[in-house]
Formats: structure tokens, sequence, C-alpha cells
């Protein structure tokens, strides 16, 4: 008997030209990931029949989607689709903004050791998570969302592409700013993109038809050490900002530009003897200069 090891697990993507329908003929990427736990989940109908046994006669399997995260180390040009679906928008000229149009992708999980493949298909970037933090890689994770699964003995593509191969990026070469200035004391920043999204069923059918995206919101939490009050006055009087974060490695660079946020709490918390820190949660908002509420710069070396 043999069964499938984890070091054996591979995912692989492509882009859908409509929502649910993979190409004909795909050409996958491989998809470079520290974890993964995409699966197919069912809601059940269970029967009111009362019966003298006290047991249940009836239950069925009812609406069902794809639900899961995929974790990864940010490197350069290896997630720039998933980037653009987690914006609903699409590149150009290297820059990416908030958008309006989500994009669907087919996502196939591979345990090669055991020749088993499991194909998801109308999945969506609901989340991104960004994390730089001291003396880590620059990490994060996409959470999905989608229509549906099939399981299969065979790959959709034989000969899956590569895809980048640039080495992890670090948080030794993070540069945070706020409002134009390097921010220097930073101790970390996470950032958290939501696109809302929601699956919408029609009758006759047990998977969605359509993903419909909701409002964007941007938000994100500093981590900085505290030497005076000037950021927390911004809080105090909910004063506008920016920030931009940069991050860079092998292949290039990410500018992630958030030209209008606004601090939501400044706590200090002080249980010890340790450094004093100040975290600083923020929301952004849309600016009208960079009509949009968040800009991504791609600069290839």
């Amino acid at each position: 008997m043999s069964f499938s090891t984890q070091s054996r697990h591979s995912l692989a993507y492509v882009a859908e030209g409509a929502y649910g329908i993979t190409p004909a003929s795909p050409s996958l990427t491989q998809l470079r990931h520290t974890g993964c736990d995409l699966a197919l989940s069912k809601k059940t109908i269970e029967s009111d029949e009362i019966r003298d046994d006290r047991q249940i006669a009836h239950l069925r399997h009812s609406l069902h989607t794809v639900r899961g995260d995929i974790d990864m180390e940010l490197s350069y040009g290896t997630y720039d689709p998933l980037l653009a679906a987690a914006c609903c928008s699409s590149w150009s000229d290297d820059v990416l903004k908030t958008g309006t149009d989500a994009q669907s992708l087919t996502f196939e999980r591979a345990f090669t050791d055991i020749n088993q493949y499991q194909v998801f298909t109308g999945c969506l970037v609901d989340e991104l998570n960004l994390s730089v933090q001291p003396e880590s890689l620059v990490s994060g994770r996409f959470s999905v969302l989608g229509q549906t699964m099939t399981a299969q003995g065979s790959p959709l593509d034989a000969a899956v592409d590569a895809g980048s191969a640039y080495a992890p990026m670090d948080s030794f070469s993070g540069v945070l700013e706020e409002a134009g200035a390097a921010l220097g004391l930073v101790a970390g920043i996470d950032l958290k993109i939501e696109n809302g999204i929601e699956p919408a069923y029609v009758l006759g059918a047990d998977s969605a038809t359509a993903m419909t995206a909701g409002r964007s919101r941007i938000s994100g939490e500093i981590t900085a050490y505290f030497e005076d009050n000037s950021l927390i006055a911004k809080f105090i009087n909910a004063e506008q900002s920016s920030l931009k974060l940069s991050v860079s490695g092998a292949g290039g660079s990410y500018d992630i530009l958030l030209p209008n946020i606004l601090y939501t709490g400044a706590d200090i918390p002080v249980k010890g003897d340790r450094i004093t820190t100040l975290t600083l949660p923020f929301v952004a908002l849309y600016d009208g200069g960079e009509d949009t509420n968040l800009k991504i710069t791609r600069i290839p070396l």
C-alpha cells in the first residue's frame, strides 16, 4: 500500500476565460507555496421527519463551495497574477491598482507520489494577508473562494510551467515610508486586503453560478518602537496620512503604496521590561490623486 506524503504536494493554476470554465487545453503554471488547504465544503439538509425510534432517516448534500488558504513567501514575479486577482484588476505598465474586474482561476492540487489530482474551478481571491517582520522572509496568505472540485487520476497539463525561480524576499530589504518620510524604527507591518466575495446560487444548481465582490477593504497594523508622540498625534487628530512599503530581492522589487490612510488606534502596551512598542492599526481609503486605495508598482532589475 502506498500513501501520500506532504513533501510531494504540488500546486498549479491557470486563468479562466469564463467563470468556472477551465480552458480546453490549459497551460498551467506551478505555484510556489508553503502551505495549502484548498478543499470542497458542503452544507447539508436534514429531514425534520419524526420517528418513534428517534433516528434520522434522510440527509442530503446541499450547496457546496471551495474554500482554503494558500500560504507563500513573496518573491518577484511569482504571484503577480494572484496579486492582480486580489485587487480585482490587472497590471498596466507594471502598475496595479484596485479595480472591479474579478478574475477567476482554476487551481490543481497534485499529490505526485500517488498520482492523484484535485481540480478547483471558479476560484477567486477573497483575501490577501502580507506580513513583513524582523529577521524573517516576507510571508503572505491568499484566501480563496471557489465554485467546485473534481478528483481525477491524471493532470490537466502534463508539462506545467515552472514559473518564477527568484529567491524569496526578506525583511532586511524592506523600507517603510510614512507621509513620504522613512520610518526607521519599525518592528513590523501587516497588510490585509478583503474583497467580501460572496457566491451566488440559483434554483437547480448546488454550486455557485457566479461570485460577486463586495467593497474593497484594506487595513493593517504597524508596530514601531516608541520614540515620540508624532504618530499618536495623527491618531488623536484623525489626520490622514500615507504609507509606502518597499520590498526587494532577486529579480526586482515592489512598491506598495497606500496613498490615503487613517489610523484607528495607538496602543502602547507595557507588560514587563522590554523595549516599548507602539501599535498603530490603520484603514486605507480612496485617494483622488492616485484614483485608488492601493497602488503596487513592480520594478524589475
